[in-house]
């Protein structure tokens, strides 16, 4: 029988490891299962772009997977029971289960719409396709109006960042307003931060800065300080939250729901389960959680990916790098930041600011998206043959080359 590999998510992270997992290893010994509720591939990073009235490439995760060998099941994941090995969905048809030997956890994050009233009922935000769709409606619709309308987006990290400043430019009709709990753009550098200051200023964009929103209401939000700001469209970015499922499965988790990983990206709890991306807490080589971020999840795919290669195969497990280099910020189509950070994740003082880092961020972008839709290139055509799975409880790996 085949030992069965599925993996819950096609998105930056699960497409990379079905894809490589489905080069490296013997379609005579292992089937791999994607499931992802959307049909096509949704470049995340670019949301804030869709909704402010662009269109991004969103290429059939059926053409992505095609002549892999993959089996893709679109439907939306209620369940994982690491007990049974089964994970339960649910698509137009109804229900159904599917069984696993090994499972890829790498269904992501989503805004966190529970800490603040009103959030879930009248904000919007960019954190998946359908809400990023929602929002470009809204948008439209303001633009319509002669007196046009205000956006209010709510947290200054980078989501927040690149869609103040997309919907700016895009859409100069409309007055936007971004609101920092603290000073805006405290991790980056003080040239960075002052880059960023005139990038506002440019696109007309008001900053309320060391603000914090208690309440959000249809047409306005409250602020702790007992303020209200008027607002046509509340843009939610000061958070994500993971899918309640792992908790519910009974895995270890955060207290927010991410899934305690070892070096290998291997559960804590369930070592035949594996969790990537922003699903999976895991600690970088410099000692601190690895960010949600596209970077982690390429660096955590790739470790995951090696490692269930290595223990489905016999070999010894290598450790690839987890490491976090910096921050690529787009400041609308025409402007940007790169940041770099040290080995503390501490801003460098130097930065790229410009025409130039935005056309870096753009590059790193499609290069992402070409990987994404090439899933196997590249790869070695040599497929290794299963040999018999080493008991998941025992750590017997040492960091290490993989051979071919």
């Amino acid at each position: 029988m085949k030992h069965r590999i599925v993996v819950l998510g096609a998105g930056y992270a699960g497409a990379y490891v079905a894809g490589t997992l489905a080069r490296r290893l013997s379609p005579a010994d292992a089937g791999i299962t994607v499931v992802n509720a959307e049909p096509d591939f949704v470049q995340r990073l670019r949301l804030h772009q869709l909704a402010a009235g662009q269109e991004i490439e969103a290429p059939p995760l059926a053409d992505v997977f095609a002549g892999t060998g993959i089996r893709l099941r679109q439907a939306r994941v209620t369940a994982v029971d690491p007990e049974r090995r089964i994970v339960a969905v649910a698509d137009t048809d109804g229900g159904d289960e599917i069984g696993y030997d090994t499972l890829v956890y790498a269904l992501g994050s989503l805004g966190d719409d529970r800490a603040v009233p009103g959030v879930s009922e009248h904000a919007f935000d960019v954190a998946a396709r359908p809400s990023a769709l929602r929002l470009r409606e809204r948008l439209d619709d303001l633009s319509r109006r002669s007196d046009g309308g205000r956006v209010l987006v709510v947290g200054d990290g980078l989501t927040g960042i690149e869609t103040a400043t997309e919907i700016a430019e895009s859409r100069p009709g409309l007055s936007v307003a971004l609101v920092a709990r603290g000073e805006l753009g405290a991790p980056l550098s003080a040239g960075a931060r002052g880059h960023l200051r005139r990038a506002c200023d440019r696109l007309g964009i008001t900053v309320l800065e060391h603000t914090s929103v208690k309440a959000v209401e249809a047409t306005r939000v409250w602020c702790d300080d007992g303020t209200a700001s008027a607002s046509d469209a509340t843009v939610w970015t000061a958070g994500f939250a993971v899918h309640p499922i792992a908790a519910a499965a009974g895995f270890e988790v955060t207290e927010s729901g991410r899934i305690v990983v070892d070096r290998t990206m291997r559960s804590r709890s369930h070592p035949n389960v594996y969790a990537v991306g922003d699903s999976a807490y895991a600690i970088g080589d410099h000692g601190r959680p690895l960010p949600m971020s596209c970077a982690s999840a390429g660096y955590t795919g790739m470790q995951a990916t090696v490692a269930i290669v290595a223990r489905l195969t016999g070999r010894k497990i290598p450790h690839t790098r987890l490491d976090y280099h910096g921050n690529h910020i787009s400041l609308g189509r025409r402007d940007g930041i790169l940041q770099m950070v040290d080995r503390d994740a501490q801003a460098k003082p130097t930065y790229m600011g410009g025409r130039k880092a935005a056309r870096i961020k753009a590059g790193i972008l499609t290069v992402s998206l070409w990987a994404t839709s090439h899933p196997t290139f590249g790869l070695p055509k040599r497929r290794h043959r299963l040999d018999a799975v080493p008991d998941a409880s025992a750590e017997t790996a040492i960091a290490q080359p993989l051979t071919s």
